[in-house]
């Protein structure tokens, strides 16, 4: 049986890292194409400033316009060739680094998230978006990021929510893993390298995915309330620094090597709802993580460790927490039918997954999950 686990060159965390990130993009040359949006860089200016002087580097300043898409990843390589740039930096959340994998396809990149929100700094996947923000396609690189830098300082002074999503994705690992190593499926690692279908080298997780996956999990339980916490603070403490790395190396490594299953799916499903389009991706994974939960009827004790974390973190239990006050039997059966459709990850959970059943599993799971919101007050 072929497995694959991929990861990026280096992952440095710390207070104050960003302070090193010239360090870094030294090691490739002296100027770098630095995407970020301009409120990004305002934010962290004195550090890129003194970093850049104190390694003598020149940041390329790009004016990233917001999203990833294919006439913004042109625009930027062109930039990138008229200013003979050495390597590539991602400054910020999610679409600027997806951005910035587009333009360095795979070569000397470095990833410095601003937010902890998701688990994609670490991975070797960008999704791309057309100029009005609907989804266009999904990018394979030939390898991860060469320098994944989290300044735990900036992190922190970052709004609570990106956090408290971040552990929502990162809850879905574990349970992911878990279902996709039951059942044989195929992981990211295996994926080719850009679009060519025929070079695919598919492959299953490894151990040491899995052992990631579930150190994940064990993290986000033991330290998330803490963490959230301190970062209502503004401070970097043990706990922080331990859920940082959870929602973004753990849950990085885990999703990529282990495998994404029902959880995430239902988020896909969900995104067709209007009023979820308010929420962040890690906030309607946690709900796609209890539907997952009564999909494969897990046990009651599983379900309320899962239920008594996000409430007290404040992740999403139920419908209403995701701004869904009614859905008609209709507008089920869609979210259901975009969960199922034949190339999402729904399937590698170890038993069929027909629509009826997702629907059933997210109507039981809304009415478990207010029923402990209610019971808990």
């Amino acid at each position: 049986m072929r497995k694959a686990f991929i990861c990026p060159g280096k992952y440095v965390q710390g207070e104050d890292e960003l302070l090193n990130l010239g360090y870094f993009a030294r090691t490739f040359g002296k100027s770098a194409l630095l995407i970020a949006h301009p409120d990004d860089v305002l934010r962290v200016k004195s550090k890129l400033d003194a970093t850049a002087e104190k390694f003598g580097v020149t940041f390329i300043e790009s004016g990233f316009r917001g999203e990833c898409s294919r006439r913004e990843v042109a625009r930027l390589e062109e930039i990138a060739r008229q200013n003979k740039c050495d390597c590539v930096v991602a400054l910020g959340g999610g679409k600027a680094i997806d951005t910035a994998k587009c333009v360095a396809k795979g070569e000397a990149l470095i990833v410095a998230p601003t937010i902890a929100a998701t688990d994609a700094p670490t991975s070797h996947s960008a999704v791309l978006y057309t100029e009005d923000g609907a989804f266009d396609d999904y990018a394979y690189f030939k390898q991860n990021p060469s320098v994944v830098l989290v300044d735990t300082t900036v992190i922190a002074n970052a709004p609570v929510r990106f956090l408290v999503a971040g552990m929502g994705d990162a809850l879905s690992t574990y349970f992911e893993a878990r279902a996709t190593a039951s059942s044989y499926s195929k992981v990211n690692a295996g994926l080719p390298c850009g679009a060519r279908e025929n070079m695919a080298l598919p492959a299953t997780g490894t151990k040491a995915a899995m052992a990631l996956a579930t150190l994940c999990y064990q993290t986000i339980l033991s330290d998330g309330l803490k963490a959230k916490v301190a970062c209502e603070s503004k401070k970097v403490s043990a706990a922080l620094e331990n859920i940082v790395e959870a929602n973004i190396l753990l849950s990085g490594l885990g999703f990529e090597s282990g495998g994404l299953a029902a959880a995430h799916a239902i988020h896909d499903g969900l995104t067709i709802l209007e009023e979820t389009h308010k929420f962040y991706h890690g906030e309607k994974v946690a709900f796609g993580v209890l539907c997952q939960l009564v999909l494969e009827n897990a046990g009651l004790d599983e379900i309320e460790e899962v239920l008594e974390f996000c409430v007290s973190v404040g992740l999403p239990v139920c419908f209403e927490d995701l701004g869904i006050k009614s859905l008609s039997d209709d507008q089920l059966s869609k979210v259901a039918e975009k969960s199922c459709v034949p190339e999402e990850s729904i399937h590698s959970m170890p038993f069929p997954v027909a629509v009826a059943s997702v629907i059933a599993a997210m109507v039981t799971a809304d009415r478990i999950g207010g029923a402990y919101k209610a019971n808990r007050r």
